[in-house]
């Protein structure tokens, strides 16, 4: 058996990520996660202007 498989422990990757989800949520708050979505929706707007932008210019 490898090193690494040794060691892996009893937390598993979805079990990690529910735990870290969980932390950031307690620490955070609602605001947090209104604010971080708001910014990936205007991320999104941003780029398909500038592609819509980009097919125009062809």
């Amino acid at each position: 058996m490898a090193e690494n498989e040794k060691n892996k422990g009893d937390m598993s990757v979805h079990d990690a990520g529910k735990k870290g989800g969980d932390t950031t949520a307690s620490t955070h708050g609602p605001e947090f996660y209104s604010e971080i979505g708001r910014k990936g929706g205007q991320r999104v707007r941003d780029l398909t202007e500038k592609g819509k932008e980009s097919e125009e210019e062809q």
